[in-house]
Formats: C-alpha cells, structure tokens, sequence
C-alpha cells in the first residue's frame, strides 16, 4: 500500500502505526497486570498473616505498571528512525523516568519495612525514644533515597552533578553558619537518642526546671513541670548541662523535721516516733527503708527526724500528702501538739 509507505519525519506511515501499536500494546499488557493483581496476587496475599506482603503488592503495583509503559517507550523510539540527538534525548528521557521509578520502589518497600517490622519491634521495648526516633529516621531515609535518586537519574540525562553538588555545598555551608543553633540542637538531639541519659514520662531536672518528660524531638525535649506548665528545651541544653533523672534513682527521698511543745514527756515523744514509723509501714507506695528519731532540742521546740522514701513509680507529691494528712490525723487524736515560735518573758519586779 503506498499510502503506508509515505514518509513523514524521516519514518513511514507503516513505521509510525508499529511504534503506536506497541504503546497501544502496553495499555493491553497493564489492564491484564492490573486483574493479575486484584484478582490472583492480591486475593494471595490476604490469606497469609503477614500484613507485609499486602503493602508491599499495593505499594509496587503502580511503579510496575509503569516499568511496563517505559519499556514499551524503549521500543518504540527505537523501531522508529529519529536522527542520533533526538533519539539520544528521547533515551534520556527514559532513562530519567527509569531512575525516578526505581527511586520509588525503594522508597516505598523502604517504608513498608520500616512501618510493619521495624515499628512492631519498637512498640515492644520498654524505652518510647526508638518510638519517637523512627519517624525521625523514616523520614529522613525518605529524604536520602530521593535526593540519590534524583542525583543519579539528573547525572543519566547529563546533567553536571559535581558541579552541582559543589553548588549545594557552598549554599549548605552558608545555610549552616546561618542556622547553626538548630545545627546543634539536632546533633544533640541525636546523642539523646543514642545516650538515652531519660526516656519519656521520666521526672527530670535541668537549667531550674523540674518536671516529666512529654515529647523527645530532633530539635527540642518538652516537660511539664510540677505546676502543670509545658517548657520546651532545646536539645543543646542537655548536653551543655548536667541533667538529674530524678525517676532513675531507686527512690525519693523525703526528709520532715517535726518540732512537738517542750510539754512533751518522754512516753509522748515515743509515741510519736510510733506513729511515724507505723504510718509508712502500711503506705505501698513507701519502701520498707525509713526511721524516725528525737534528734535535738530546739529553741522552742522538740525535734522529730522523720526520713522516708518513695518508690520510684509511685508520685512522690501525693504520697507526701498522704503521709502528711495522716501524721496530722493521728497526732491531733494521741493529743501530740506541734511546736510554734513561742518566747517568754520574765518580768522581774525591784
């Protein structure tokens, strides 16, 4: 037919229908990948317990039906005749697209796996940091596989990546004199997730502030002091200072002075200490380590140490109260009074 044979931009009409056909072709190929995926793979992969293998089929269903659509490209360009630029750039326009779908497949099983078997493991330690530092690395995993998939498919289409790199490295270098504070706070960040000097809902005390640890991020650690408030301490703090895990230590200790009226005798004075010590003898939330004694005689007072301490998983603040409303329940039945500022004076009559 000679109307097949015309020629138009250096290929026959004959020619351009086979390059279109193959893409056509391609179309085909991908409708029978989709019902391939949603009728046998997928239907599959619901049976097993493994949630894994249905992310992963959901996740590279797309990336491979679009490996389908540039192989079909390949072959079309190059059963047509195109002079050696055109065709050259042609190529690097697969071969770009080639990269950015590779990238995603990476990034996408990359995540997967992060998601359902790296994430699972982490909900099973006791610490919360790796909890808070997996979506950091997940992130940032998501980061670096673009920007080198995005390098490597550039540098195919001849872009000049040292030059490039070069460039980033003296805006980055620029960018980092200018930003350096957040530089250093994410860096010490960094050690926090490494050193693990507190994990989360720890009480801690820094730079004046008391309080539990709510949030641990890449930049900032945030705690609710003892009066309710959020204080948000940037990262380089920690590392510039030194930090008391209050909750770490085996107990809290909590020391009373008690000052009875110098009224007291001596079987009153040890009923005192009696009570004391069975007070915290029946707290759960107190250790089995405490005393109480009649420790000196003050100006206006006798005095009473009282030394107790408080299991590290119980709050220390409401068990004080406790122990404290209980002390003043018993004493004022036992008829024991409290000592106050008190002077006397002595008129002398001449």
């Amino acid at each position: 037919m000679e109307f097949l044979d015309k020629i138009f931009f250096g290929n026959t009409l004959f020619d351009w229908g086979v390059g279109l056909a193959i893409l056509i072709g391609s179309f085909v190929v991908v409708k029978i990948l989709y019902w391939v995926f949603s009728k046998i793979i997928k239907k599959a992969t619901a049976k097993t317990k493994n949630k894994l293998d249905d992310v992963l089929v959901e996740k590279l269903e797309r990336p491979i039906v679009f490996f389908v659509f540039i192989i079909a490209y390949w072959f079309a360009i190059h059963y047509l005749n195109f002079q050696d630029n055109f065709l050259a750039n042609l190529e690097k326009a697969a071969y770009f697209a080639l990269a950015i779908n590779i990238t995603s497949v990476l990034a996408k099983v990359t995540d997967a796996l992060i998601v359902h078997v790296v994430m699972p493991l982490t909900e099973k330690t006791e610490s919360g940091f790796d909890d808070q530092l997996i979506p950091v690395v997940r992130k940032a995993l998501k980061v670096l596989i673009w920007s080198l998939g995005l390098i490597i498919g550039l540098d195919n289409i001849g872009f000049d990546i040292t030059a490039m790199i070069a460039g980033l490295g003296i805006g980055g270098l620029a960018l980092a004199l200018a930003a350096q504070d957040s530089v250093k706070n994410i860096f010490a960040g960094v050690m926090i997730f490494l050193d693990k000097p507190f994990k989360l809902n720890d009480r801690i005390q820094i730079s004046g502030f008391d309080g539990t640890v709510e949030e641990v991020g890449i930049r900032s650690t945030r705690i609710r002091t003892l009066e309710g408030r959020i204080v948000t301490i940037p990262n380089c703090t920690f590392t510039d200072n030194s930090v008391i895990n209050v909750t770490s230590q085996p107990a809290l200790k909590v020391k009373l002075n008690l000052g009875l009226t110098y009224d007291t005798n001596e079987d009153d004075m040890q009923k005192a200490i009696d009570i004391l010590e069975d007070i915290v003898k029946h707290q759960d939330a107190i250790t089995d380590d405490y005393s109480a004694g009649f420790n000196g005689f003050g100006d206006f007072s006798l005095n009473i140490l009282f030394i107790y301490y408080v299991r590290p998983e119980s709050h220390w603040l409401d068990t004080q109260t406790l122990v404290n409303k209980e002390i003043l329940k018993r004493f004022n039945k036992e008829k024991l009074d409290f000592a106050f500022p008190t002077q006397t004076i002595l008129k002398k009559e001449i």
